[in-house]
């Protein structure tokens, strides 16, 4: 199955990145692994060597002198020569390769030179001229064009006719969100990361697109109540604070997205926003995910009480099928010592009501605690991410329990394609 795995460098470099951890009990390939490394190696074309060669822990070029691959082209000989910094026939290189030289050693001496078709990551760290990168945002993909807007508003190329419209236009392109198969977070932190120097039409863009990513956003069976926490505690971002790495996506952001995302596709969802207590607040299911987001995330304040929206429920005698709860899990209002939680009591009442109801939890900064316990009705999510959308539509379809995954693992057929 290597083959069918490892279908990319970037896979590669994880292979063998998890190998030498020594969490696999190992430090070393050994010779099997060894020689399924050096098999991709010597078979991966020029265009998807240049793609492995961006990133590091390990780069390309440790892989390369671990494994020690032995070519039999010449081209491919000369190519492992450049990328591990040895002495290489510059006539052998491949013409991708050989381009980028080229263009290294035009922008050294001052000449105009046309842009290799390279990853853009590997000219990066050249002294590129803003018709360069302006280039770059044309021809880049949908994703990598997402992923650099602050990189592409620092060296100056919405300032380029015409290429703020470019720009915009491609990040809207149905099409283009379709084949990326972008989901709403991946935008919301788009939106959120954008500087002030990207344009506002950019920006509008982003939202656009976020109304067509909708469509990766599965449609809920049944009676859905959305509770996303609104308390003092999820101002903070969600990834904790890490320095350099710390998102500009708050707990409260990640929170109101999965209610006006789920609200959207399931117009007849309730969306209970809690801190201490419920908060009421009325949402049009037909208004911009983005807005519906924006209007939960202005609430914030006040302590963490995550039994109040089932408590509400249960005093309402509500039918539900589904409750999703999104929240830090720092409920100290009702927090207990010993036995079961307040939010645990109250679902068991739910229940008692609706014997068919599922209660999903999703903790977006998980700890060692949760407000209820994994059960065949209880799902608990650490984390955040696009996924979290499909792992609850599974969970409500009955498709997490193990019988389900042993399953699909048994169709799976090992013979070559």
């Amino acid at each position: 199955v290597f083959e069918r795995v490892l279908d990319n460098g970037k896979m590669l470099r994880n292979f063998v990145q998890i190998v030498r951890s020594g969490a696999l009990g190992r430090k070393s390939l050994g010779s099997r692994p060894k020689k399924l490394v050096q098999h991709w190696l010597l078979k991966a074309s020029e265009k998807q060597l240049l793609q492995a060669a961006v990133g590091n822990s390990p780069s390309l070029a440790d892989v390369v002198k671990m494994v020690h691959p032995k070519p039999s082209e010449a081209w491919r000989a000369a190519w492992f020569a450049w990328l591990i910094d040895k002495p290489f026939d510059a006539a052998a290189l491949p013409p991708l390769t050989a381009a980028f030289e080229r263009f290294k050693a035009a922008l050294a001496a001052g000449e105009d030179a046309e842009l290799p078709d390279v990853p853009f990551q590997l000219l990066t760290a050249l002294p590129l001229q803003t018709a360069h990168w302006a280039q770059i945002a044309r021809q880049g993909s949908w994703q990598m064009v997402r992923q650099n807007l602050n990189t592409f508003a620092r060296h100056g190329v919405f300032g380029v006719e015409g290429l703020t419209a470019a720009v915009a236009t491609k990040l809207r392109d149905p099409q283009a969100v379709a084949k990326a198969r972008v989901m709403p977070y991946q935008l919301m932190a788009a939106y959120k990361a954008a500087a002030a120097e990207v344009p506002h039409e950019v920006r509008e863009a982003l939202q656009d697109a976020m109304e067509l990513a909708l469509a990766n956003v599965p449609a809920f069976a049944g009676r859905v109540v959305v509770c996303p926490d609104v308390s003092g505690s999820m101002a903070s971002p969600v990834t904790g604070f890490r320095a350099s790495a710390t998102s500009s996506v708050r707990c409260i952001d990640v929170a109101a997205l999965m209610a006006a995302a789920v609200l959207r596709k399931n117009p007849a969802a309730r969306v209970l926003p809690f801190e201490q207590k419920v908060v009421q607040l009325a949402l049009n299911p037909r208004d911009a995910v983005m807005s519906n987001a924006q209007k939960l995330a202005a609430i914030g304040g006040g302590g963490t009480n995550c039994s109040a929206p089932l408590a509400l429920l249960n005093a309402e005698k509500a039918a539900v099928d589904v409750v999703i709860l999104v929240s830090d899990n720092e409920s100290w209002v009702d927090a207990k010592r010993h036995g079961a939680t307040q939010t645990m009591q109250e679902w068991q009442r739910l229940k008692a009501r609706n014997p068919q109801a599922r209660l999903v939890c999703i903790d977006v900064q998980p700890h060692a605690t949760t407000q209820a316990a994994d059960q065949a009705d209880v799902m608990n999510v650490g984390g955040f991410s696009d996924a979290v959308f499909a792992q609850v539509d599974r969970f409500m379809a009955g498709r997490t329990q193990a019988e389900h995954w042993v399953g699909v693992i048994e169709q799976i057929a090992l013979h070559p394609q």
